[in-house]
């Protein structure tokens, strides 16, 4: 089942979304490839539960985009957990959408998650990689990538994004 995108300014993509605590369940299971399905449609590397209407801490993450599926990842309960060096690139989000920004985040990352099955495991990335699971570990915090902006450049996108929903377009 594809779920509708949830878009920005939805009071759910502020919030810290609840911790998962069953595991292997079919709902779980269905969910997860819901997700991936939803995530696929949108065009997205990376998919938050919030932003599918869901306050749960479980995110997806496909860097291939539905090409290599050894590339599929599955993070419930995740916690970026290191840190390295620094880097600028640019940065959109399913959530608001028609909007890219360059957003400095970290150029090496270590997050620790669950799987489906509730094993603990670590995921180190660098590149598109880090940048996913930093980006989707920010959305289950309750913060989106505008929060990174500049104060200029996030009050700009905002007043667009207010202009799109004066006229019914967003």
């Amino acid at each position: 089942m594809v779920y509708p995108i949830v878009k920005y300014p939805d009071p759910i993509l502020g919030r810290r979304a609840l911790d998962v605590a069953e595991f292997a369940t079919a709902e779980l299971r269905q969910l997860i490839a819901d997700m991936f399905e939803s995530m696929y449609a949108a065009n997205g590397v990376g998919l938050a539960a919030p932003q599918i209407g869901l306050g749960r801490r479980i995110a997806v993450i496909d860097c291939s985009v539905g090409e290599d599926p050894a590339q599929r990842l599955v993070l419930i309960n995740p916690e970026i957990v290191r840190r390295e060096g620094e880097e600028e690139a640019e940065e959109g989000c399913l959530s608001v959408p028609g909007f890219r920004a360059n957003v400095v985040r970290a150029a090496e990352v270590t997050a620790r998650a669950q799987d489906v099955e509730g094993a603990w495991r670590e995921i180190s990335g660098t590149g598109l990689l880090a940048r996913a699971l930093q980006h989707e570990t920010d959305h289950l915090n309750g913060i989106l990538f505008l929060a990174h902006l500049t104060t200029l450049k996030r009050d700009l996108i905002k007043r667009k994004v207010r202009k799109l929903q004066k006229t019914g377009a967003w």
